[in-house]
């Protein structure tokens, strides 16, 4: 409405958005004809209709909303629509904006659609492995020992190559081949690290244990413990 601040939340201009792609529906108030006549009287035109190009203009305008009523029926529309409930958990709501890099990836929406819904083997190899070299170390911490490490990286490494080589167009392959030592060599750090957590958690459930008194020992062992 004319005269209110405007409205820095983001669910108004969300749905100011979709009003103005939508379009108002019909004015709720006709202009009166003697207001009308009152304004072509105060620009010092005659009170009776306007002849000529004045006339197919007033013709043309007729049963268009004004600025007002336009903004008008965008409030109204706002506020049902916030009543209802319509902008209450739109997605990213209270979140940062994401990959805000200066750099322009034409295939972002791909990429996104891949990390969004886990897709996996599908799309160009150079998202496929993109997403693939993201979650490589999860994927080498379930290896059971080191020769299926290495066949792992082998088999990474032979992709990423081999993807490089293509000739049938696509966007380029950005992922990096990784260093079969260096990665085995990671590979035992990370788990020799969750070797002696578990053993300090064994210690420390012991310490507790020899803490308790015989009959809370006997009831954490009935828990489970």
């Amino acid at each position: 409405m004319a005269g209110k601040n405007e409205r820095s939340d983001f669910r108004v201009n969300v749905a100011r958005y979709l009003v103005d792609q939508i379009g108002p529906t019909e004015p709720t108030d006709a202009i009166d004809e003697d207001e009308a006549a009152a304004a072509r009287a105060a620009d010092g035109k005659p009170a009776g209709k306007a002849g000529g190009a004045g006339e197919a203009d007033e013709q043309e305008s007729a049963g268009q909303p004004t600025m007002e009523q336009r903004a008008q029926y965008v409030e109204i529309q706002i506020e049902q629509a916030m009543r209802r409930g319509d902008f209450d958990n739109l997605p990213g709501a209270g979140k940062p904006l994401t990959d805000l890099k200066p750099t322009y990836d034409p295939d972002w929406w791909i990429r996104k659609k891949i990390e969004r819904e886990q897709i996996t083997g599908l799309g160009p190899p150079a998202l496929t492995l993109r997403t693939e070299d993201a979650a490589l170390n999860e994927t080498l911490d379930g290896a059971p020992s080191e020769e299926a490490v290495r066949e792992a990286l082998a088999d990474f490494n032979k992709r990423i190559i081999e993807a490089r080589r293509q000739l049938l167009g696509g966007p380029p392959v950005v992922t990096q081949t990784r260093d079969v030592e260096d990665e085995v060599e990671r590979w035992n750090q990370r788990r020799a690290e969750r070797y002696r957590e578990r053993q300090l958690a064994r210690e420390q459930e012991a310490a507790d244990l020899a803490a308790m008194t015989r009959r809370e020992r006997r009831r954490a062992q009935r828990n489970g413990r």
